[in-house]
């Protein structure tokens, strides 16, 4: 018995972008056009699973200055499984050291041959300074607090997923929204689609000053939860945080994590992401983040899915002399 061949998507033709740096300066269409290629790559490749040779020939450099697992793993894997080479880079133990600036570097990267370029630094505005100082296409992996676009994309393609649309569902970012990019692309995506954005934590981490994107700004969970037809629950990002803006974590977790008692007061059919890594008894407690309503595990696969999508979207603009 022979299996059916596997069905390679048709490249879009309204794709010109060379780089993905962040959300933010996408239309409501290039979204949808990333989510639709994320879907058809994911359907093409059984759930992320097999290979296409979409990419082959090309190289894909993974630039990442700050730590990583799921993001480079993911990257990593969604080149390879449209058929590209990789290349992992390190800052630890580079030239780097030696005082070449982070400019020099990419540019002898680029100069072996490489197509695509994915760089996370915790600086912000760093994949933006890359696209101006390279031809190859630049995709933004994570800088600082500003953006990660791919993780907003694929958040907001399991939404899409579980629920069929974005548009007219209302959506909570709950935790360090100050710190967080991922509430930023969140944010961003999410209004672009028709989503009502609703941004809640204590007043330490979720200023007042969100309300000029158009969110809603909000200090108590329990006041929200039976609105909500998504949650997002961010983690407490202490390694960008000078002070302590609670007093304890224990105090945190009762008045924001999201627990069996909180789901009992949400919607019947509330979807509970974490972008990751979760804090198991901080922002979620065991039991809701392995439940029913929780689609963390799927977040991670559409992440490779997603990653394909812009890869190849890239790949095919920076071809097409975009």
């Amino acid at each position: 018995m022979t299996s059916e061949p596997v069905l390679s998507p048709r490249y879009p033709g309204n794709w010109t972008r060379r780089h993905l740096l962040d959300v933010e300066s996408l239309s409501a269409d290039e979204i949808t056009t990333i989510l639709d290629t994320a879907e058809s790559l994911k359907q093409a490749t059984d759930g992320c699973r097999k290979k296409l040779a979409l990419l082959a020939g090309k190289t894909c450099a993974n630039l990442f200055f700050e730590n990583s697992t799921r993001t480079r793993t993911s990257f990593s894997l969604a080149a390879r499984r449209l058929g590209a080479d990789t290349l992992d880079f390190s800052s630890s133990g580079s030239s780097l050291s030696k005082g070449e600036t982070f400019v020099d570097t990419a540019k002898n990267i680029e100069a072996m041959g490489v197509d695509i370029v994915v760089t996370r630094h915790r600086t912000p505005g760093t994949p933006h300074l890359l696209a101006q100082n390279i031809s190859c296409a630049v995709v933004n992996a994570g800088d600082g607090a500003h953006s990660h676009p791919t993780q907003g994309l694929l958040d907001i393609l399991t939404i899409r997923q579980k629920r069929g649309r974005i548009e007219g569902l209302t959506v909570a970012l709950v935790g360090d929204i100050t710190h967080s990019r991922t509430a930023r692309s969140n944010i961003w995506g999410l209004q672009k689609l028709g989503a009502h954005v609703i941004v809640c934590g204590p007043s330490t981490l979720v200023s007042r000053r969100w309300e000029e994107l158009g969110v809603e700004v909000a200090h108590n969970l329990d006041d929200i939860v039976p609105r909500c037809d998504v949650m997002n629950l961010l983690r407490i990002q202490f390694e960008r945080q000078s002070t302590r803006p609670f007093p304890s974590v224990r105090e945190y977790a009762l008045l924001y994590g999201m627990n069996r008692q909180r789901m009992a007061r949400a919607k019947d059919d509330i979807l509970i992401l974490a972008p990751g890594p979760i804090n198991r008894g901080v922002e979620i407690t065991p039991d809701v983040a392995d439940g029913p309503h929780s689609a963390i595990l799927e977040q991670v696969t559409n992440g490779v899915a997603v990653r394909m999508a812009v890869l190849w979207l890239a790949a095919g603009a920076r071809d097409a002399g975009s």
